[in-house]
């Protein structure tokens, strides 16, 4: 289905990959339900139409991507072009247009400690695997057993001013990273104080 971006009959799909229909059919069917896959366009045969089956956007998202590899290339070259504190003013631009965005599409209302807990699941939808709690003074704390930017982070320690500034942002904080697995810690916290 890759290789046939109009899709691939069930008869295709058994001669290609040596099993019978009916196990072709559980296959599609599992593959349907995890919404990898979607019916097609039924193709003429001089008979029976045939139905043709299509990878969906996940589906194609399920092979592998060098996504890392890419980013990887890029930090580095703005950070050869402009230097590490080039690099860290960019980040921090990209994280205000990120928050601008998110902004216009869920403003952030409610207390302090509101906030940071719709970022927690904002950044657990992400990826992060984060949850709230609270430092000895009582201040709101985010940790994240998954740092989403790790190899990137561990190559390029800048990479953490995205965080830092997008956390900033979306919640009116100043925002310390108080521990980060890019430097040996074990979770990534990130400690909210209210700013002014």
């Amino acid at each position: 289905m890759l290789r046939n971006k109009s899709g691939a009959s069930i008869d295709e799909l058994a001669r290609a990959l040596g099993v019978t229909r009916t196990a072709v059919r559980q296959h599609l069917a599992a593959l349907s339900r995890d919404a990898l896959i979607a019916p097609g366009i039924e193709r003429a045969t001089g008979g029976r139409p045939e139905r043709l089956f299509v990878l969906t956007q996940e589906g194609r998202e399920a092979f592998p991507r060098h996504y890392s590899w890419f980013a990887r290339l890029l930090i580095e070259a703005i950070a050869k072009e402009h230097g590490a504190s080039g690099l860290r003013v960019r980040l921090g631009r990209i994280a205000s247009a990120v928050v601008a965005e998110l902004r216009q599409r869920s403003p952030q209302i409610g207390s302090h400690r509101r906030k940071v807990e719709s970022v927690s699941r904002l950044m657990d939808e992400l990826g992060y695997d984060a949850r709230t709690g609270k430092d000895i003074s009582g201040a709101p704390t985010i940790e994240a057993d998954n740092c989403v930017f790790h190899e990137l982070a561990m190559k390029n320690p800048e990479v953490c001013q995205f965080d830092l500034s997008l956390l900033s942002g979306l919640t009116g904080s100043k925002v310390d990273l108080d521990e980060c697995m890019a430097r040996g810690g074990q979770v990534c916290r990130f400690r909210f104080t209210p700013r002014g």
